[in-house]
């Protein structure tokens, strides 16, 4: 027997998820498949947005580095899209997109530092190499940041798994495998 997963509709949304079921649908025009699927959760939806949009010292720029790298060693398909497209939004090219979803930056040094860190952290889950921290510190980050690399791991898993378990159709852009 094989679970079958379907997208719920806003029909199928929790009173808890409502409001931001729709604030996602005035924002984005759409409310992306797996945005959707949290709702299955009575509270999973506006639980997820909420620490998705909790403050950071890493901008949203950092914050797509960490995405797709972590997406990219976790292999979820449906995060590598969305974040490649998140990416481009943020100023990357799709040439730096696949880059860091290698787990480098050739294109700068502090980019380079943070993606294999967060590669090194999802990989080891977090028994890191210490050069790979050291060098993360030398590239101008700090204790704080580490915090909010870990955190940025931890919320880009969840949609990971997500994902790989429910296979909800995905609704962006197919991008190429490494």
């Amino acid at each position: 027997m094989s679970t079958q997963f379907t997208v719920p509709t806003r029909e199928q949304q929790s009173e808890n998820n409502l409001p931001t079921y729709d604030a996602i649908l005035n924002g984005l025009g759409f409310v992306p498949n797996l945005f959707a699927t949290l709702g299955l959760s009575d509270n999973g939806l506006q639980r997820y947005i909420s620490f998705q949009n909790d403050k950071s010292s890493l901008s949203n720029k950092e914050k797509e580095v960490v995405n797709l790298v972590v997406s990219e060693v976790n292999n979820c398909k449906y995060c590598k899209a969305a974040h490649t497209a998140i990416g481009k939004m943020n100023g990357f090219t799709d040439e730096q997109a696949l880059e860091l979803r290698s787990g480098k930056a050739t294109f700068s040094e502090k980019y380079d530092a943070l993606v294999k860190l967060a590669k090194n952290i999802t990989e080891t889950r977090g028994h890191i190499d210490q050069t790979q921290l050291e060098n993360f510190i030398s590239a101008g980050y700090n204790q704080g940041n580490l915090v909010d690399v870990i955190l940025q791991i931890g919320e880009k898993i969840i949609t990971n798994y997500l994902h790989s378990i429910t296979l909800i159709p995905i609704d962006f852009p197919e991008v190429p495998t490494l």
